[in-house]
């Protein structure tokens, strides 16, 4: 499957549980959307979190949310990510101003992950109506097997310097192809 996410807003260098998940909803809207039109709205069954006999389940509970990870082990999905971002700062101060690139991506990719526990999530955070589940798109980075970055200035007078418009185009694919996710290669 490949689709686009897009993202607008800052992205620190330092992103705490609270702007990691904030990161994280907004993704989760553009996820919950792309569900019903992606190949895996044939997989309904993949979103009970109580599967039965041999059926499979990508829901983690973590807290009080059930989190539910387009590329997920479970349906030996991986993903190839290729970022394009743009920031306030003229080309090459890739390490300086707005903070250094490998932890803003490492604040993005914790956002676009399953957390891991409760203690990744801010205190006291709780679903919203419509955030069961909560889609994200991988249930752990590890699962990424291709990484691309393009840096670019961004020509917004208003922009802070913590701020970037991101475009990440998502290719992903079975692992190892199985009756299961056949239907999932491309």
């Amino acid at each position: 499957m490949r689709f686009s996410l897009f993202y607008r807003g800052p992205l620190k260098s330092s992103g705490n549980a609270k702007e990691k998940h904030n990161l994280r909803k907004h993704f989760h809207r553009q996820l919950k959307e792309y569900w019903p039109n992606c190949q895996l709205q044939r997989y309904q069954k993949v979103l009970e979190p109580n599967p039965i006999g041999r059926e499979v389940s990508i829901i983690k509970q973590v807290g009080a949310f059930n989190f539910a990870s387009i590329v997920s082990s479970r349906l030996k999905m991986v993903a190839e990510l290729s970022l394009q971002i743009l920031r306030p700062q003229i080309p090459g101060h890739i390490v300086s101003h707005g903070g250094d690139l490998d932890n803003r991506l490492k604040t993005l990719l914790d956002a676009l992950k399953t957390p891991e526990n409760e203690g990744a999530l801010p205190n006291g955070a709780q679903p919203d109506q419509c955030e069961s589940p909560f889609f994200c798109l991988l249930e752990d980075d590890a699962l990424i097997t291709k990484l691309d970055v393009d840096t670019d200035q961004l020509f917004d007078p208003t922009a802070d310097k913590s701020d970037v418009v991101l475009v990440l185009k998502v290719h992903t694919y079975p692992s190892k192809v199985e009756i299961g996710n056949v239907e999932l290669l491309g």
